[in-house]
């Protein structure tokens, strides 16, 4: 009988880097539904995920909106580092005090304050009074910007005390469930917002608004939740020797595992840095990388890493392949990675190259735990910065952290730049279209990678590796040709949804 396609121990040895694009798995035998496939996986050693995404920690990708909504999804969230110390440990907390993956920051004042300016209602609709002023003490009040653009211009410049309206019936647990939110906005037909409290400090609120939008949604589980009951976030670090002092503040915040952000992670750098956080806090998980070679892989390995991070230069924004001449396939170096860090029982994240769904059935059948995306999720309505139009279309910015953007506020330690007098690029800064929520678009995305799931005869990630490695599922490269077959194309026109 004629044998199909190549083992990927074969396919892979042959000396070409290969992206993802340039191979196409062969499809097996089905015996179960779509629904049937788990994509139940762990991130590192000891920290399980219900769905195989992360997203990057770059400043224009993840913050604590961010970090919140894809703990909401059973992924994770990273928080860049590009940030002061005590900024990022306070988004790591904020994360960690909800369960409704909303992020509305809104003003607060005491009663003896006054609203200068509708500056005060930028990141929400709402001004919070509490006794102190601040989210740490009894909340008393609320003024909307609705209410406070009809007062006239004497009572505007009043004290809040004056105007507000009272909190009596405001307040609810900070782990209310969105089905619990839900009931409490049927209960209290009146009320069009609650204050979300943890021991009398305000963590947020949410709208009534907010509830019927987050319905609209694809249904939320449980999410990745913690010992504590909080969800599960991670944050980047560096390996400075600042960084110690930034790591004793996350972790007083609760992190639940770090990354050492870096392009090229085997480095004496990292190696120290990971025994140093090892030797300090046994009970914290650290991520190594990034790295594409099993002799990388290795290093960090020996160093006592929980997982790996791979990819160098795959990224849609980044440019070290071109600049630097280094770099790998994003397919063949999750391969060959996944390989050596499987003996050692230790997970590893395909980081970059993502663009739909069948990168990500790619990235995990190839030995990957999780994928961590950047530009996929950019754009979204929980990445940060504004919305700005761009010849009629609606975008956010999207930069790679080795941009010179992004190096003048400290990315630069990233590629080991930042006592280097010549500052040389190694991203740039672009835009992304409004893909709206992350909560709305990643659940069909998931779905999709079930059905590939499927296709291949996999039930679950395990499932997957274990045909790959023994050779089961087959492999083949595809030709130029073949790419453009395998999409769209011979239409005059035509309209690409995914869902």
């Amino acid at each position: 009988m004629e044998e199909d396609g190549f083992a990927a121990t074969k396919l892979f040895n042959q000396g070409y880097s290969y992206t993802y694009d340039d191979v196409i798995f062969l499809p097996h035998y089905i015996d179960f539904a779509t629904d049937d496939v788990s994509l139940a996986t762990r991130l590192t050693r000891r920290l399980p995920l219900l769905s195989p995404v992360v997203s990057s920690p770059m400043d224009t990708v993840t913050e604590a909106g961010m970090a919140a909504a894809m703990a909401s999804l059973g992924g994770l969230g990273i928080i860049h580092s590009n940030l002061p110390p005590q900024v990022q440990a306070s988004m790591v907390r904020s994360v960690k005090s909800r369960r409704v993956p909303l992020l509305s920051s809104p003003t607060f004042k005491s009663s003896e304050h006054r609203i200068d300016s509708l500056d005060d209602f930028d990141s929400s609709p709402y001004v919070l009074v509490t006794q102190s002023g601040s989210p740490s003490s009894k909340l008393i009040g609320y003024v909307s910007r609705s209410e406070w653009l009809q007062l006239d211009g004497d009572k505007k410049d009043a004290r809040i005390d004056t105007y507000m309206t009272s909190s009596n019936e405001l307040v609810v647990p900070w782990n209310y469930s969105l089905a619990q939110m839900d009931n409490y906005f049927k209960e209290k037909k009146d009320m069009d917002l609650a204050a979300l409290v943890k021991e009398e400090e305000v963590v947020d609120l949410v709208t009534r608004e907010d509830v019927d939008r987050l319905k609209e949604y694809p249904r939320l589980g449980v999410g990745t939740v913690g010992p504590d009951g909080g969800w599960r976030v991670g944050a980047a670090m560096g390996t400075r020797l600042e960084d110690k002092e930034r790591l004793e503040l996350l972790v007083k915040a609760g992190v639940d595992v770090v990354v050492l952000d870096s392009s090229q992670g085997n480095s004496i750098y990292q190696i120290e840095m990971i025994k140093y956080v090892k030797g300090m806090y046994k009970e914290l998980d650290v991520v190594g990388g990034n790295v594409v070679t099993a002799a990388q892989a290795e290093n960090l390995i020996r160093a006592g890493v929980d997982g790996l991070r791979v990819g160098m230069g795959s990224g849609s924004i980044c440019t070290t392949q071109e600049v630097c001449a280094v770099g790998r396939g994003q397919a063949t170096a999750v391969y060959k990675v996944a390989s050596i860090a499987s003996q050692h029982g230790v997970p590893i994240i395909a980081d970059g190259g993502i663009s739909f769904s069948g990168h990500i059935v790619k990235a995990l059948v190839l030995g990957a735990s999780t994928v961590m995306m950047g530009g996929f999720l950019a754009g979204s309505t929980e990445a940060p910065g504004a919305y700005e139009y761009q010849n009629g279309c609606r975008i956010k910015k999207y930069r790679g952290m080795g941009s010179l953007e992004a190096m003048t506020k400290g990315s630069d330690a990233r590629y080991l730049g930042d006592t280097a007098k010549l500052k040389i690029a190694q991203g740039v800064v672009g835009a992304v279209a409004d893909k709206g929520s992350v909560l709305n678009f990643v659940p069909y995305t998931l779905q999709a990678v079930k059905q590939g799931f499927q296709d291949l005869g996999a039930s679950s990630l395990q499932s997957a590796h274990d045909l790959l490695r023994s050779g089961i599922l087959r492999v083949e490269v595809r030709s130029g040709a073949a790419q453009v077959e395998g999409g769209v194309h011979g239409l005059v026109s035509y309209v690409k949804k995914s869902f």
